[in-house]
């Protein structure tokens, strides 16, 4: 089946280009549109959407508000959201991370990498391209622990080989990458994920990125 996809912009022109690129996919459905986050939540209700293509600033609710009530707590939906940024407006994509979104995509990055993106965040994993999340996190470090603040006691709970592979996740590696460069298989690291995210509490690997960061398990700028 198709993948479902809902654009939010409140720029119709962008809109368009966005439909354009992804009905010329066999397996992508553009099934509405929505110019703000209201009509967004409107839209995702009615529709069903798999995945919402969501900007971040636009009138009446922002693309933040909208993502944590279309996959906040409680919501039992099938709608993932991947957030639309330029390096303007960076500084709210950790916040839409935190509100649940899938993952994030510059708004000018190439059609086949759109196309990519929607299929990998369909498909249930997180769209973290290591590159603009270092960069990303780079800029803002600031705002984030220096690394000198007490470890939180819920990383604690956490194996050695489960801390690894969490600093890897907050890298933005895939789990073929992670077993490769820990040389287990897989299966072994989407295991080590799975007590990853049962044991922090978290929802999935966008947010373990998030986490490693604040926590100051993973400084901005490390390798």
């Amino acid at each position: 089946m198709a993948i479902r996809v809902l654009l939010v912009d409140d720029q119709p022109l962008l809109r368009t280009g966005f439909r354009m690129i992804l009905e010329a996919e066999q397996d992508v459905a553009v099934v509405g549109e929505a110019g703000d986050g209201l009509q967004a939540l409107d839209q995702v209700r009615a529709l069903q959407p798999d995945v919402v293509l969501m900007d971040i600033r636009m009138p009446r609710m922002d693309g933040v508000e909208a993502t944590r009530q279309i996959t906040g707590p409680g919501r039992d939906g099938p709608a993932k959201v991947l957030v639309l940024t330029t390096f303007d407006l960076d500084e709210y994509v950790v916040e839409a991370l935190r509100a649940g979104a899938s993952g994030f995509l510059l708004k000018d990055a190439p059609a086949n990498e759109l196309v990519q993106a929607i299929r990998v965040v369909a498909s249930g994993e997180a769209m973290l391209a290591p590159s603009i999340t270092r960069r990303l996190l780079d800029k803002y470090a600031g705002h984030l622990p220096s690394g000198d603040e007490p470890v939180p006691d819920t990383l604690h709970t956490l194996t050695e080989r489960e801390v690894e592979v969490l600093k890897l996740v907050a890298r933005g590696l895939s789990n073929a990458e992670i077993a490769a460069d820990l040389f287990v298989s897989e299966t072994t690291v989407k295991t080590h994920v799975g007590h990853v995210l049962t044991k922090l509490g978290l929802r999935d690997r966008v947010q373990a990125a998030v986490y490693a960061y604040e926590s100051g398990l993973v400084r901005p700028g490390a390798q």
